[in-house]
């Protein structure tokens, strides 16, 4: 690299950490690859008619869509959101505690710039969400992890780890948590553990930042109670995603919690990017109001389980006489397999050979080397008979893996 740039980067831009996900999708695109890899939904859910549908705004309103908009979002949207999202979060947000973002991994780094200076602490589960890692991370943040099991964040652990860190002089700034199926591990944390948490977060006064992109996604069960419902102090920030429940090239997500912080989100979103699409948030809106997105919400819940049923079926045939575990997810996008006779790194390297594409657990975990055993599979994205297959395959390179070939 010319030394002109070399010289003169930021020591941020020296030492951030791209992410192995968008690095390895030159391997993925490979012709016969098939890929449990990214977290795609299925293009054949997209509802392209029903969303077509609302482009008539753009000629009814398009002198005001074609203009700059408010940074803090398109009123219709948010009223809509408001509505919509307070069975949920306990009660209906107001104007001021909420803001649109570009997506939410937008909301995760406007979040950083308001809470996180170099050397700070933050408490992750281990495993946690590979790109909010990477956002922390880049805004100088260090992590303390948090096992996690099938009913998530083992939150009993939090007291003894918060205090061993502050005897130590660390600061801690906030708690980040993905509660229902979560990305990678594909577990939903209990309601008591849920409520378990608030009282941590208010003893040692420390907000929590609730990231919920798949919480609308569940095959199974009831709906669990969101942390903001159980929070009386205001002590967190809710963050959701039209990503997975509507698509990914919307890039609307949304985030609420109280004024002083909305306030100081949308104070560095100013400096970021303006405002959000606003003729993007007005098909959005348009698409929601008009009842589209609760219809809908059942065809993709009904595509994806069938998905999810036929990865549970392929694990059980091929991978369980290996050995490898699972927490079977109740929604969502992911599994997180152990394969306690192999490393992921290397299984990614043979599986590769044999077509098909993971991400190797290790880049989820905040505690080195602590997901070399593990591997993030997602199923959203292939038929079931490519799913069978690329477990096939995949068992395949494990028994060759941990049983090398003689010559």
């Amino acid at each position: 690299m010319s030394g002109i740039w070399q010289d003169n980067f930021s020591s941020v831009a020296k030492n951030n950490r791209p992410s192995p996900i968008r690095e390895m999708l030159a391997v993925i695109k490979q012709p016969g690859m098939i890929s449990f890899a990214g977290g795609m939904p299925a293009p054949e859910v997209f509802p392209v008619d029903q969303f077509y549908e609302g482009a008539h705004i753009l000629k009814d309103q398009g002198k005001e869509l074609l203009q700059y908009g408010t940074t803090e979002g398109y009123p219709p949207l948010k009223d809509f959101l408001a509505a919509w999202t307070a069975p949920r979060l306990g009660r209906k947000a107001g104007p001021e505690e909420m803001l649109i973002t570009t997506g939410s991994q937008q909301a995760l780094d406007l979040f950083a710039w308001s809470m996180i200076d170099k050397g700070d602490y933050v408490i992750t589960e281990d495993p946690s969400y590979l790109a909010a890692l990477t956002v922390f991370f880049n805004h100088g943040g260090s992590f303390l992890g948090v096992p996690t099991d099938r009913n998530g964040m083992q939150v009993d652990l939090l007291p003894g780890i918060i205090e061993k860190a502050r005897s130590e002089g660390k600061k801690i700034k906030f708690i980040y948590t993905i509660v229902n199926f979560h990305n990678p591990g594909g577990s939903t944390m209990s309601v008591e553990r849920r409520k378990k948490l608030v009282e941590i977060s208010k003893q040692y006064n420390i907000p929590i930042f609730e990231d919920d992109p798949y919480g609308y996604v569940r095959y199974e069960g009831d709906h669990l109670p969101s942390i903001f419902s159980f929070h009386d102090q205001g002590g967190v920030i809710y963050a959701g995603s039209f990503s997975k429940i509507l698509s990914p090239g919307t890039r609307v997500g949304w985030v609420t919690g109280p004024k002083e912080i909305i306030r100081n989100l949308t104070v560095f979103k100013q400096g970021t990017d303006l405002c959000s699409s606003t003729i993007t948030q007005a098909l959005v809106a348009e698409y929601c109001v008009n009842g589209h997105l609760d219809r809908h919400l059942p065809v993709i819940i009904d595509n994806y389980r069938v998905k999810r049923d036929a990865m549970e079926k392929s694990f059980e045939k091929h991978l369980t006489p290996l050995g490898v575990t699972w927490v079977k997810p109740e929604g969502g996008f992911f599994y997180w397999l152990k394969f306690p006779t192999v490393n992921t790194n290397d299984l990614f390297k043979k599986a590769i050979d044999k077509k098909v594409a993971f991400v190797p657990g290790d880049p989820f975990c905040p505690t080195a080397g602590a997901g070399i055993h593990n591997a993030r599979l997602c199923y959203t994205f292939p038929s079931p008979e490519i799913i069978e297959e690329g477990v096939k395959r995949l068992a395949e390179a494990v028994t060759e893996l941990a049983i090398p070939a003689v010559h």
